[in-house]
């Protein structure tokens, strides 16, 4: 048979979780899966030294595991899970049963028959029942087992301490707590270092991504999504920005040879995404091979990769073949992913038996070798995320591993090479002139721009962009008034960030979690605080969600006239009944990684004017020195009412109209805060000529970001006539 180069590839990611403005993680997968997978996937490795191996850590995943190594993070599901259980509040409770059975049922949640029980006990109820009725002992056995099932797999036999609690498995203490908290720091410190020593024994090749995983071809040119799908949306203004392709280049380089000692070589796009202007650039700053799929190979080569009954595709010898792609002056030679096998250690084999999984993925390797035609090795690539299989596999996926692992290290007909060994193995390396633009899924780039949440994105990330070029010409020329070079700096890394794929990802209905919300906001903080860098006033479509995902609220339309005395305070009960009310299912505190100040909104009509009345979490509220409120109403045009409050008190407020503060706004507005946000506007300030309805929507903003919004889904429809207790449009011309 043929020789057989096997070139694995494990792809390190996670988002950047860490909020702008607060520097806490929102979301804690990032620690989670250092426990679980980072430190271990690599450790493991050495077991098997003729095993070589590449790693890519992605930049941005690499700078929160710096943070987190080093014990000075902020993360609240860190703190709460430690945090002891007599000191618990309902809103800990409520957060605690939202995050503790994020964990795979199946494979993880079921080592401990005392965790399913608590997740059984907590379901009544949504978790109401649990709420009261857990003891301290619940709550604590909870908290432990939350973070033990994410613990490194090679540690329930080896640690004492982390094999103590694990046989244990209920009945922990506060020092148990204790020990399991200091475990997980010291094994947060071990991740770079581990990866950064295997590289330097050769075993193991690093590769990166651009900085924040930005997906290159787009950023370069927006509009290149239509070569491979004529029918993909796009933003009406292209986002034409290679400058930014080559900076997100430049500092993953450096991020890489700070971190692990040297340059790297090699390149993983993210998302496997090409261009030749996207390669060309990172050809010039020093990049020698990148990563793709097949069906990008597939659409450069104009071939196709069909599998026959065995696995074994057409076309084969040009697979598993290197190409060098000849960009202008430097060229890069691409390594291109099988798709069938990649997606068996993926999705398939974690339903098998490890061992069998292993002799099979052996196997199919082995027909290739077997069956394909060729007088060369052939390079066999295996390309797929190092962390998301695992907990669907029984031992964290570890057997499997430690099986192929072995079977490869042991076949005389196989070599395991990192991506730079295997490129001059492979004997004569074609050339093309050119890659064909497209991503690893479906070879198109629809998942990021396919969508019109995508295009809104996109077209909000345009304006950002627009803001900060400016800002950058004003200093150049000396403006007065133009940010400092500081400023710029930190406009650009919020930019940088908000470039990411991370978000698109989530946008559009490809893909969705229980944490969509969260990765809503923080794209849309990312946004806002380019803004804030440059001294610059947010857009107020930044405090809108972009992901239109219905909150659950009771919902009531007006059933009569109003007639409010506007004074901050609840004057009677009759005051506000017959108001329109929208009362979303939320608490106070932090739920899910976010604080909720806005508890409801309640609307209606006077003869002559329109009233609104915010009532907020007061407690919390508190918590915000400065903080102002917008109010939102569309009818022709948009006005936006801004209640500035000053360590809870009203300091000011403005009516904006056509994006102008009006000069009077009290000739025309009224506005007051106590206990409440009372505010009314004159039947004249909106225009409902050939209106049927206004629409209505309040935000909350402290520091220049948007912290919480009524409705979550955007805005109320607040439908005009008798029918509606409200005015007749045509009244009002």
């Amino acid at each position: 048979m043929n020789r057989v180069h096997v070139v694995l590839l494990w792809h390190m990611h996670q988002p950047q979780y860490r909020d702008p403005e607060t520097g806490r993680y929102v979301l804690a997968w990032t620690r989670l899966h250092a426990l679980k997978d980072y430190w271990g996937m690599v450790a493991m490795l050495k077991e098997f030294p003729k095993f070589h191996a590449t790693f890519n850590v992605v930049p941005s995943l690499g700078m929160q595991l710096e943070e987190y190594a080093s014990g000075e993070f902020n993360e609240p599901w860190f703190s709460l899970a430690f945090k002891p259980a007599e000191d618990l509040t309902r809103e800990d409770k409520a957060e605690i049963l939202a995050r503790a059975f994020q964990v795979n049922h199946e494979r993880l949640m079921s080592r401990w028959p005392r965790f399913v029980e608590l997740y059984e006990w907590a379901q009544p109820a949504g978790g109401a029942q649990a709420q009261v009725s857990f003891t301290q002992r619940d709550w604590r056995d909870l908290q432990l087992l939350s973070q033990l099932a994410w613990m490194e797999e090679t540690w329930f036999e080896k640690d004492s301490v982390v094999s103590r609690l694990a046989n244990r498995g209920k009945e922990f203490t506060e020092r148990d707590k204790a020990a399991l908290k200091a475990k997980q720091l010291e094994l947060l410190g071990l991740v770079l270092p581990e990866y950064r020593a295997v590289a330097q024994t050769g075993q193991i090749e690093l590769s990166t991504t651009p900085f924040y995983h930005p997906i290159l071809p787009l950023i370069c040119d927006s509009d290149i999504a239509r070569v491979a799908n004529p029918g993909t949306p796009l933003p009406r203004r292209a986002y034409r920005h290679p400058e930014d392709a080559r900076e997100q280049l430049r500092r993953a380089s450096a991020y890489h040879e700070r971190v692990f000692g040297a340059k790297p070589t090699g390149l993983w796009p993210s998302e496997g995404s090409v261009s030749d202007q996207a390669l060309a650039i990172a050809a010039e700053e020093g990049f020698q091979w990148f990563g793709t799929d097949e069906g990008v190979l597939g659409r450069t080569l104009n071939a196709g990769f069909f599998r026959d009954a065995k696995g074994v595709p057409a076309n084969a010898d040009r697979l598993y073949k290197p190409l060098r792609v000849q960009l202008g002056g430097k060229p890069m030679t691409g390594l291109f992913r099988d798709h069938h096998l990649s997606d068996l250690i993926g999705f398939v084999y974690s339903r098998m038996n490890g061992k069998d999984a292993a002799a099979d993925l052996h196997g199919r390797l082995r027909e290739l070798g077997e069956r394909v035609q060729t007088s060369e090795p052939l390079t066999v690539c295996l390309f797929l995320d190092g962390e998301n299989a695992w907990e669907y596999y029984p031992g964290n996926g570890r057997e499997f591993l430690r099986e192929f692992y072995g079977r490869i290290q042991a076949d005389q007909d196989f070599r395991a090479l990192t991506a730079t060994e295997a490129i001059p193995a492979a004997g004569l390396v074609p050339t093309n002139a050119g890659i064909f633009p497209a991503s690893w899924i479906n070879a198109n780039f629809d998942v990021w721009i396919g969508h019109s949440e995508d295009v809104a994105a996109w077209e909000l990330l345009w304006d950002a962009r627009e803001a900060y070029g400016r800002a950058v010409d004003a200093r150049n020329q000396g403006r007065d008034g133009a940010p400092t070079e500081t400023a710029l700096a930190e406009a650009l890394e919020s930019l940088l960030a908000a470039e990411g794929s991370d978000w698109c990802w989530w946008y559009g209905p490809e893909h969705s979690t229980a944490n969509d919300a969260e990765f809503d906001a923080l794209y849309r903080k990312h946004l806002t605080a380019v803004y804030l860098a440059l001294g610059q006033v947010a857009p107020q479509e930044l405090a809108k969600p972009i992901k239109r995902q219905p909150e659950h609220a009771l919902q009531l339309a007006p059933t009569g006239f109003l007639k409010i005395a506007v004074d901050g305070r609840d004057t009677t009960y009759f005051e506000w009944l017959g108001a329109g009310l929208y009362s979303p299912e939320r608490r106070g505190g932090a739920m899910h990684g976010r604080t909720f100040y806005l508890h409801e909104l309640r609307y209606g009509f006077e003869e002559g004017r329109f009233c609104v009345r915010v009532d907020p979490f007061l407690d919390l509220l508190g918590e915000l020195e400065d903080s102002e409120f917008r109010i939102t109403i569309g009818g022709a045009e948009e006005i936006n009412i801004v209640v500035k409050l000053v360590r809870g008190h009203l300091q000011e407020f403005a009516v904006e109209k056509g994006r102008l503060c009006l000069l009077n706004p009290k000739s025309v507005a009224e506005a007051s805060f106590d206990r409440i946000l009372e505010v009314a506007i004159q039947r004249s300030e909106l225009l409902l000529k050939g209106q049927t309805k206004l629409k209505l929507g309040v935000a909350l903003w402290h520091g220049g970001l948007p912290v919480d919004v009524l409705p979550a889904e955007g805005f109320l429809e607040v439908h005009l006539g008798e029918d509606h207790s409200a005015w007749s449009p045509e009244e009002n011309s």
